[in-house]
């Protein structure tokens, strides 16, 4: 069977985990490809609410098999506060649900010092990152020093000679660039050998994992992180992650090639919105701002599932969406909170920008550039009714239909999915 894969259309945040969780139910292999506990995947079932950064919305699924992948950056004490935190609500999390990649490289105390120092350093032109260790784990990734998975596999002595050499050498850096105090070398080598104590039976080959179910027919969901506009290579540099969250990604952090892709499902909020810094042409300021935003009493209100940071929020940006499509060849997409415009009684949509009084269709790779666009609007109408309780696309207001379409018709891709509240039964499949 082939794979589908489930990546995010804008800046992370429009709500990937509950379009997994929904499409994880007739999966077999539900795979994270990229990112690290930076993610933020909110699925709601029932009255219960689930928040997980590492393992695989699929993991509700109790059919499924959850995959971490190669690319991946792993903390291993999240990881196992995560497992723990499922299994104390009844949910299976043993070696034969969870499989972790020995390529996937482990995130260390220093990495997190290090992502801290360096924001602080940053003053006013901090990045907004998580401050989880991220970039410098996928740093030391690039620079072949960094510790991977497998390596907890390798006998206790030569796990702890490998982190004291790393311990030993980030210190140089903390102190002398940062002044920052050391690490204590021992004690992240106690804590590590702990965790490899636990994690040793997760780790396998993923990409042999993925070709023996696609062999035998099973269903591969490939599950993404963060979004196409936080992209490495092609989001708002600098102003990105550390991986690849587009299509390539899957290849990269799954091993597997490109004719088993059938499906790329674009997730689309249906507005705009942003964590951390950098360009956002449609950000709107005050009362509208503060209404798509909401004020936090809501699970679903826009405030970091990670971070618990303040969403910056805007209006669609059909502008970015057309580049999605460009970057990741999307087969449909999933609209979600739909519900959340509901609040307002006239929509505004960004179909083009304004550059040095040119108008601009094409999305500016160039952040200098981006930042000088100016949105251009058309205007739709709102339908100002509760739309929570819909369960089919043809009961919705005529004007929510308009809008979906309107969408459909800007960027060329089907809304297979759309989202009316943040519960499984609320999503409308077409």
């Amino acid at each position: 069977m082939p794979i589908t894969v489930i990546l995010g259309a804008q800046w992370g945040d429009e709500g990937k985990g509950k379009i997994t969780d929904l499409l994880a139910a007739k999966a077999d292999v539900v795979a994270r490809f990229a990112g690290g506990d930076n993610a933020g995947h909110t699925v709601t079932v029932g009255t219960e609410r689930f928040a997980l950064h590492l393992i695989p919305s699929g993991i509700l699924n109790p059919n499924a098999t959850c995959l971490l992948g190669g690319a991946m950056v792993i903390n291993p004490k999240k990881l196992l506060e995560e497992m723990d935190g499922l299994a104390a609500r009844g949910v299976d999390v043993s070696p034969q649900r969870i499989k972790l990649s020995g390529s996937a490289h482990l995130i260390m105390p220093y990495h997190i010092a290090l992502d801290g120092a360096a924001e602080a350093a940053r003053g006013d032109g901090a990045i907004g990152t998580t401050r989880r260790g991220i970039g410098p784990a996928y740093t030391d990734k690039a620079a072949r020093s960094g510790i991977r998975a497998m390596e907890m596999l390798h006998a206790p002595g030569v796990f702890a000679q490998r982190i004291r050499e790393q311990v030993d050498e980030k210190n140089v850096i903390l102190a002398k660039v940062y002044g920052q105090p050391p690490l204590e070398a021992g004690a992240v080598v106690d804590d590590y050998l702990s965790y490899a104590s636990r994690l040793r039976p997760l780790i396998a080959d993923i990409p042999e994992e993925i070709a023996s179910t696609l062999s035998s027919g099973g269903d591969v969901l490939a599950e993404g992180a963060q979004g196409t506009l936080l992209d490495l290579d092609h989001g708002s540099y600098p102003y990105v992650t550390s991986s690849y969250p587009t299509i390539g990604g899957v290849m990269i952090g799954l091993g597997v090639g490109p004719q088993h892709i059938q499906r790329v499902i674009g997730v689309v909020k249906a507005y705009q919105t942003r964590v951390g810094a950098g360009p956002m042409p449609t950000e709107l300021g005050g009362e509208l701002g503060e209404q798509l935003r909401g004020t936090g009493a809501q699970p679903w209100d826009e405030f970091g599932t990670t971070t618990g940071r303040p969403r910056r929020c805007g209006w669609l940006d059909m502008v970015t969406l057309r580049y999605a499509q460009q970057i990741n060849g999307l087969t449909e997409i999933a609209i979600t909170k739909l519900d959340i415009l509901s609040r307002f009684e006239a929509l505004k949509v960004c179909v083009a920008y304004e550059l040095d009084g040119e108008q601009v269709e094409a999305h500016p790779t160039d952040l200098t550039v981006l930042a000088r666009c100016r949105p251009i609007y058309e205007t739709l109408p709102g339908w100002g009714q509760d739309i929570s309780g819909t369960r089919t696309f043809a009961d919705l207001p005529k004007q929510a239909r308009d809008y979906v379409r309107y969408i459909e018709e800007r960027i060329g891709v089907r809304a297979a999915y759309i989202g009316v509240g943040p519960g499984r039964v609320q999503t409308l499949c077409r």
